[in-house]
C-alpha cells in the first residue's frame, strides 16, 4: 500500500512559530545541523537520508538500559530532524520505552531496533514532555499503552495539528505518513505514591517486573517535565530538563519554575546511587549529569538577566538578537535558531513586565 501524503500538505504554510517553538525559515534562517566543537560526541545515529533511513543504534548504559541517541544539532532533512535521545528498558516480563521520535518512520525503526536487540515484548511507552519529537513516532506503537502525564496529553492535543505542519515543512519526506496519535493512559496511574521528603519531590513509584521506576513530575521547561529514574542502575531519564552542549529550547518555558525543577533534580541525583543522566538533548555520558544541569542553569539564568535588562532598556528584539552570546554558550548546537527562538518565544512577556512594573521613587521624593 502506498504511503498517503499528509492532508495539511496541500494547504499553505503558515508561520507558528511563536505557538509552537518551531521558527519559520524567514525568522530563523536555514536550519542546518551544528555539531559543537571542543566536545567527542558519542557515535550517534548514521543517518542516510537518501533511503530515510535514520541509522538508529541502541548503546547499553547498564545491563536493559539502552539509548538511542540522535543528532546534537536543530532540525533538518540531512539528520531526518532526529534531534532526541530516546530510550528503552527491559524488565522481564516487557519493554519501557521512553519517547517515541519525530516521525512514523523513526518508530517504525526505533521497534525493529527494539526487536533485534531483546526478544522481550513491548510494554509501555512513556513520555516525558508534550513535544513533538516525543510522540510523532507513536503509529509505530499503536498496539502498546502510550502514557503521558494528564497536562502533557492536554497538551499534546491541543499542539498535535501545529506540529505536524512544522515538521513536515522542516523535514520534508522524513514525515510521510505521519499523523499525531495521542498517549491513550495517564502517567498517574502507575505505580504508589510516594510523599515529599525533605530533600526530594513527591513521586509514583511503579515495579514492572524485576525493575522499579520512580516518576516524578516537574516543570518549567513544559507545563508538565516527567522524569524517570530506573532505580537499579541509578539512570536519569531527565526529558526537556537538562540540555547538554545545546541552546535549550523554550517555546513553553517558565524559566523560575525551570531553575527550580534543576534544583530538585540535582538533589535527587545527590541523593541517589551514581548513574547516568540522559538528556532529551545532547549528548549521553557517564557523570554528565551535574554538567548538564550546571549549563541549563547558567544559560537560563543569562537569559533571564540579559531580557530583563534589554526590557528595562526598550531594546526591541532586532537590537536583542543582534547583542553579543556570551563566548561560554556560541559553540553549542543550534546556537543561531535557538536563540532567535528564546527571544522569539520569551521576550515579549519581558517587554509586558517592564511596561507594566511602576518606575521607582527616587529617594526623598514626596510619595
Amino acid at each position: 500500500m502506498s504511503e498517503r501524503p499528509h492532508p495539511r500538505r496541500a494547504r499553505p504554510r503558515r508561520c507558528m512559530a511563536l505557538a509552537v517553538g518551531l521558527s519559520c525559515l524567514v525568522l530563523a534562517g536555514p536550519l542546518t545541523a551544528q555539531q559543537p566543537p571542543g566536545h567527542d560526541q558519542p557515535a550517534g545515529p548514521r543517518t542516510q537520508p537518501a533511503r530515510l533511513d535514520h541509522g538508529l543504534s541502541a548503546r547499553p548504559l547498564a545491563p536493559g538500559v539502552y539509548v538511542v541517541e540522535g543528532h546534537n544539532a536543530d532540525f533538518s532533512p540531512a539528520n531526518g530532524c532526529n534531534i532526541i535521545n530516546t530510550a528503552f528498558v527491559t524488565t522481564g516480563e516487557g519493554v519501557v520505552v521512553i519517547n517515541t521520535g519525530p516521525n512514523r518512520r523513526y518508530g517504525e525503526q526505533l521497534r525493529a531496533l527494539i526487536a533485534r536487540t531483546t526478544p522481550e515484548p513491548i510494554r509501555q511507552v512513556l513520555h516525558l514532555n508534550l513535544h513533538p519529537d516525543y510522540f510523532l513516532g507513536n503509529q509505530a506503537f499503536a498496539d502498546v499503552p502510550r502514557l503521558a502525564t494528564r497536562d502533557t496529553r492536554a497538551g499534546m492535543a491541543r499542539e498535535a495539528a501545529a506540529y505536524e505542519d512544522n515538521l513536515y515543512r522542516l523535514c520534508g519526506d522524513w514525515m510521510r505518513g505521519t499523523e499525531a496519535l495521542l498517549p491513550d493512559q495517564a502517567v498517574e496511574s502507575l505505580g504508589v505514591p510516594v510523599p515529599a521528603t525533605a530533600g526530594r519531590p513527591a513521586l509514583r513509584r511503579w515495579t514492572l517486573g524485576q525493575r522499579q521506576f520512580d516518576l516524578i513530575e516537574l516543570s518549567g521547561h513544559t507545563d508538565s517535565d516527567l522524569v524517570l529514574i530506573e532505580r537499579g542502575s541509578g539512570t536519569v531519564f531527565a526529558g526537556g530538563l537538562v540540555f547538554v552542549d545545546r541552546i535549550p529550547t523554550t517555546p513553553h518555558a517558565r524559566i523560575p519554575a525551570w531553575l527550580d525543577s534543576l534544583d530538585r533534580l540535582q538533589a535527587l541525583l545527590d541523593a541517589g546511587p551514581p548513574g547516568v543522566l540522559v538528556p532529551s538533548h545532547g549528548p549521553v555520558e557517564a557523570g554528565v549529569g551535574g554538567r548538564g544541569i550546571e549549563q541549563t542553569r547558567r544559560y537560563l539564568r543569562w537569559l533571564h538577566g540579559h531580557f530583563s535588562q534589554a526590557a528595562r532598556r526598550g531594546w526591541d528584539m532586532g537590537e536583542l538578537l543582534a547583542a553579543d552570546v556570551p563566548a561560554e554558550f556560541r559553540d553549542w548546537a543550534a546556537r543561531r535558531t535557538e536563540y532567535t527562538r528564546n527571544v522569539a518565544h520569551l521576550y515579549p512577556r519581558y517587554e509586558r513586565e517592564a511596561l507594566e512594573k511602576p518606575p521607582a521613587t527616587p529617594a526623598g521624593a514626596p510619595r
